[in-house]
C-alpha cells in the first residue's frame, strides 16, 4: 500500500487519520508543522501528502506551493485537509499545486477514494 504523509498541528486530527489510513493498509508518517512536514517529505519521500491548511508558522498553502515547485518533492501529489471550505480556497490550493482538496471533518470514503486513485495515477 501507500506511504503516506500527514501534515497537521492537531494531535486530533492526526490520530484520527493515521487509524484510518493505517487500518486499510497504508504506512502513515506525519508532521506537526508545515516546516517540519517539508523536511519529512523531502527525506521520506511518501507516496501522497495530506496537508492542513491552518498551522502556526508557515501554512499548509506555503507548505504545498514549495514542495510542488522543488525538484525533489514535485512529483509527491499533495491533498489539502482542512477546515477551510470556501471556493476561493480550494481554488487557491489548486494553484499551490495541490491535487486534490478536503474539507474536515473527512469523510473517510472519499479521502481513501482520493489516495487510492491518487497513487494509482
Amino acid at each position: 500500500m501507500a506511504r503516506i504523509l500527514v501534515v497537521d498541528d492537531s494531535r486530533t486530527d492526526v490520530e484520527q487519520m493515521s487509524t484510518l489510513l493505517s487500518k486499510h493498509g497504508h504506512q502513515v508518517l506525519t508532521a506537526d508543522s508545515a516546516s517540519r512536514g517539508i523536511e519529512v517529505a523531502g527525506r521520506e519521500q511518501p507516496d501522497i501528502i495530506l496537508m492542513d491548511v491552518v498551522m502556526p508558522g508557515v501554512n499548509g498553502f506555503q507548505a504545498t506551493r514549495e514542495l510542488t515547485r522543488a525538484d525533489t518533492t514535485r512529483h509527491i501529489p499533495i491533498v489539502i485537509v482542512s477546515n477551510k471550505s470556501q471556493q476561493a480556497d480550494r481554488i487557491w490550493g489548486e494553484r499551490q499545486g495541490a491535487s486534490g482538496y478536503v474539507t474536515k471533518p473527512v469523510n473517510q470514503k472519499e479521502i481513501l477514494t482520493l489516495v487510492k486513485d491518487l497513487v494509482a495515477s
